[in-house]
Formats: structure tokens, sequence, C-alpha cells
């Protein structure tokens, strides 16, 4: 059963997501209110409180998107991902002392309880990641047939989880993954990849569960909720083969010779395929999505409201290159302030989803503010308006920046800005003028959240 229900959780309870610099980012109601909105998503999207509304547990019944499970049961919890660790510590604590054991892998350290918690690297994977995911695969293949083996899988399960198949080396899937992040391949494209050079993704943890009940909770951070994509997919089907993963190296220009070696010993049959949606492994399997990007989104525009501002959700899904959808987004706010068009100000308009940068420069940046300073350049002298963009785990691309917070008066020069583009060093260029937003490692993952704050009435 896949199930993609999500709770909404409230932008009001629980641990508050710190911003270092918010007396700095603040400096106008239209920042101030971006700046609000960003925060309460962030915050709605945390594992404590995804948990907490999404999962009950009464006497020896765990009920999950109304689906109930018997925790009468040996219980064995693993997982991946950067929220994994706060995930697994929630799913420990609702479960109160049922838990016997497990392991998961995340970037950062976490106590949860009879659970090991190993840190690994993230977003390329390193040698730490491949003993952490061997653990996890041991763990779940030593698992008793009739225990419930439950899965915490949040965004960065795909680097975290990382354990090469046949004869290729963590260097090898290093290599490929730097190569196709860089040439701006999308996350499915990077994903089957992955999948088809992995012991774990594409369906192999639920494999080496089987026939044990296996039940994952997952915080997607990839659009559409696609079990198979989310983590690149280890306790899902996976419809992807090992053609369509030499067809992305083919698409991008991708050598990476060892991983073709590889993928071709898949294709002519030398190698199986992964798991597709009829192998056993599957019948036991249940996928549950605890929060997703529209949960940030819904957080967002309750405050948004709260705060007098009518919300807009322009798209829960905007891909494709980061600075033009800066520069999209830019463009319906200037619509907005001259024809009231697709909403009156005061308004608050949101998105979602994932950028991608076509790294061409050797500056600092990543998907986020390189949207930001995109939009920034295109508003440049425009009054009262603020626009944010977050990944919300916190970590912008390979930077210890969230994304950015910007408004008209943030590009004093536009040469130099386009210039920055150019050599994709947003955040070099946005690094000392008020417009970096940091609030160091969140511990959830739902995508990017952009908000453009539109001050006054027309």
């Amino acid at each position: 059963m896949w199930s993609s229900g999500w709770s909404g959780a409230s932008p009001r309870r629980g641990r508050v997501v710190p911003v270092e610099n918010r007396d700095e980012l603040a400096s106008t109601p239209a920042r101030d209110t971006a700046l609000a909105c960003v925060t309460a998503g962030i915050e709605a999207a945390l594992p404590e409180r995804v948990v907490a509304d999404g999962v009950a547990v009464a006497d020896t019944v765990l009920t999950v998107d109304d689906t109930r499970y018997d925790l009468d049961s040996p219980i064995r919890l693993v997982g991946a991902g950067k929220g994994a660790g706060r995930v697994a510590a929630a799913l420990v604590d609702a479960l109160d002392g049922r838990v016997d054991g497990g392991v998961v892998v995340t970037d950062e350290p976490a106590d949860a309880g009879p659970v090991e918690v190993l840190v690994g690297d993230h977003p390329v994977p390193t040698h730490r990641n491949v003993v952490a995911a061997r653990r996890v695969q041991d763990c779940v293949a030593d698992t008793p047939e009739d225990a419930l083996v439950l899965v915490a899988l949040t965004g960065g399960a795909s680097a975290l989880l990382a354990l090469p198949a046949g004869d290729l080396s963590v260097e090898d899937l290093a290599g490929v993954t730097r190569e196709l992040l860089d040439a701006g391949a999308a996350i499915a494209e990077l994903n089957a990849v992955r999948k088809h050079c992995s012991a774990v993704k594409g369906g192999w943890v639920a494999d080496a569960a089987a026939p044990a009940r296996l039940v994952t909770l997952a915080v997607s951070d990839v659009v559409g909720d696609d079990p198979a994509v989310i983590g690149s997919g280890p306790t899902a089907p996976d419809d992807t083969t090992y053609a369509d993963a030499v067809a992305t190296l083919d698409r991008y220009d991708v050598a990476a010779p060892a991983v073709r070696t590889h993928l071709r010993c898949g294709v002519d049959g030398s190698v199986p395929e992964t798991p597709r949606a009829d192998a056993p492994a599957f019948d036991r399997a249940d996928y549950h999505v605890l929060a997703n990007g529209e949960t940030a989104l819904s957080a967002a525009a309750t405050v948004a409201r709260e705060r007098g501002y009518e919300p807009l959700v322009l798209s829960t899904g905007v891909e494709g290159e980061a600075r033009e959808a800066g520069r999209f987004h830019a463009a319906v706010a200037r619509e907005v302030r001259a024809t009231g068009r697709p909403v009156d100000p005061p308004a608050v308009l949101l998105s979602g989803g994932e950028c991608t940068v076509t790294v061409r420069g050797d500056g600092a940046g990543g998907p986020n503010l390189e949207f930001g300073l995109a939009a920034a350049l295109d508003l440049r002298g425009t009054d009262d308006v603020a626009v944010a963009a977050v990944d919300t785990d916190g970590r912008d691309g390979s930077t210890a920046a969230a994304g950015a917070l910007v408004d008209g008066e943030t590009v004093p020069n536009p040469e130099q800005a386009r210039d920055a583009l150019a050599a994709n060093d947003s955040r070099g260029y946005l690094d000392g003028l008020d417009a970096v937003l940091r609030t160091g490692a969140t511990g959830t993952n739902v995508n990017d959240l952009r908000v453009v704050v539109l001050e006054r009435e027309r």
C-alpha cells in the first residue's frame, strides 16, 4: 500500500528553527514576513512534529495513515537521510520501549535510544557512508521473519546510504554523483544511475527484509513524492533500467568508465535488474509519506494569512535552472504590483520544488542563492517586495547557508551581479549584503521553499 497523506503540522508547536542573522535580515516589514513564512514552513516539517501528527500508538497497535500494525512482534528500526536520526528518535519515543534496536545513517549526531545513529557525508558519499550502509543492510537481513521493520527515510538518503554494487568503489559513486550534479541533472535522472550502481537502493533493502513486515515512514524531498525517487527508493519498486542509467550518462556527456562498465553488464543481463512492483519483496511492504513540500507551503501560507496577506501557492513542483525560476518569480511579482493578477496585494506568493544549477564557473553558491540573486537583479529598484528562497535542510547546495533573502535594494551594481551569476558565485556576491540566510542544519528536508512578499496595496 502506497500512501502520501501529510498532516499539515502546526507552525507554532515544538522546536524553533534559529536564524543566525535574523536582525540583519528582517530589516523591513516585507523581509520580516518573508523570514517568518520561511521559518514556519521549515518548523512544520520537523521530524518530531510530523511523527507526532502522523503516527499513533495505542496498546499494541501502531497506526499510520489509518493503517494499523500489530506491535506484538519484534521491532527493528533502520533508516537513512539528513533527518533520519531525528525521525528515529521521535519513533522510539512514540513506541515507548518497544523498539528492539536498529541502525540509521545521517549527517549529524543524534540520540535515538536503542537505535544506533551513524554519521556519514553528504552530498558526495565516502567510505564511512559505505560502512554505515552495510550495517543497515546487515541489520535488515538479520531480522526475524515475524518482525516489524520500520524504515525512517528522509532527503539525503541517496548519498548517505551508499553501498557500491559489483566491482564499483565509493570513489566511482562519488565521481559520477559529482559530475551529474555539476551538469544540472534532475534528481530522478541522478537516482536512476545511483540505483543501478547500488546494493541497497532501488528496492534492495526491501528485498533483504523480506518476508518480514516492512513499513517505510518518509519525509519527502522530491517533487511528486514518488517512493522510487525518495532516497533512490531503497524500499520501493523501481521502474527504471540499466539502459535508462546509461542514457543519463550519455545525455550529460559523463564518462565514468567504471560505472559504464558496470551498467553495460546490467544492460546485457549479466547482473539482475532492480526489483519491480510484482517482486515478492513488496508483498508485505507499505510506504507512508509523513511530510513533503506541501507541509511547508501550508504552514507558510497560514503565517502569511495571519499577518494580513493573501497567500497564493504558485506551484509545489518548480524545477529547472534556479536563475530562470528566480526571474520568473520576479516577473510574477511585477505583474501582481502592476495589475493585481493573479492576486491583489498585500500578498505572499509561495512555491516549492527543486531547482538545479548547471555549474560553469568556480564560485560558491547553491540553487536557492542563485534563485535569490537572479530575482534581486530583476527586482532592482522595486519597493516593498522581498524574496526568500531556502533549502529546508539548511544547506543550499554545498554551502553552509540555507539560501537567500533579497529585495529591490539588494543589488547595488547590476554588472557585478551578472558577473557573479556567470561565475556561479551567488553566495560570494550576496555575502555582506544582509542577503544570505543561515539556519544551520535543520534536521528535516522537504526540498526548496520560496516566498515572495508584496507589502503594499496597488
